[in-house]
């Protein structure tokens, strides 16, 4: 923990490094393979991305992690629409993982949105993760999907306490993250070839993913 850690935007020069960090931080973390590596591919074109929050952190002028946030809405039972933020892709290389480094990244990046006035931010993943660092079930929040589940995997961060004040909302998913598995595929392939093969562990992101809270 030495050397120098710093926090910046991604610039076009990082775009290769940042997908091999990710394709390298997810091979057969939730899925044989991955395919959030081609995720950040197309994000990066996709008019609800946002550059102002698409931050890599740097240990010794190295690249070690990378995250992405794009816009997304939530909307009241009267229609009224209210932006708000998702994240992910976020990585952390698997030699610089359980070191801090992922929630100096994480931290960084909630400063930085408050700046650009986004006070709410909507997520899927391993609770285990994320709730020592301030997310709670949808279901706290009264924010559900368009079908009216609160899934176990969908967190909130309120960035300014109180500002969800009870109402119930529906979240709406950007449509970057609708990947079509045969582009991806394609996509995988033109990389260094890697072999994909079962974990236990995803198993237990699979009971995650199809859990609801009732």
């Amino acid at each position: 923990m030495n050397k120098m850690i710093k926090i910046r935007n991604e610039e076009e020069a990082d775009y290769e490094t940042v997908e091999e960090i990710t394709r390298r931080s997810f091979w057969n973390l939730y899925i044989p393979g991955c395919n959030e590596h081609y995720l950040v591919h197309i994000m990066r074109s996709h008019e609800d991305f946002l550059p102002e929050l698409d931050l890599v952190i740097e240990v010794g002028n190295q690249i070690i992690g990378n995250i992405m946030y794009t816009k997304t809405k939530l909307i009241d039972e009267t229609g009224e629409e209210k932006d708000i933020l998702t994240f992910g892709p976020v990585c952390i290389l698997p030699e610089y993982q359980r070191k801090g480094y992922g929630k100096k990244l994480l931290e960084y990046s909630f400063e930085q949105a408050v700046a650009l006035d986004y006070d709410v931010i909507v997520i899927f993943g391993n609770p285990n993760n994320y709730v020592n660092r301030g997310f709670k079930s949808c279901k706290k929040y009264k924010i559900c999907l368009e079908n009216g589940t609160y899934p176990s995997a969908m967190m909130i961060k309120e960035l300014k306490p109180g500002v969800l004040d009870g109402r119930k909302w529906v979240y709406h998913q950007s449509p970057v993250f609708e990947i079509d598995e045969q582009e991806a595929e394609r996509f995988d392939e033109g990389l260094e070839s890697m072999e994909k093969k079962y974990q236990p562990r995803q198993e237990e992101f699979f009971i995650h993913s199809h859990s609801v809270i009732q």
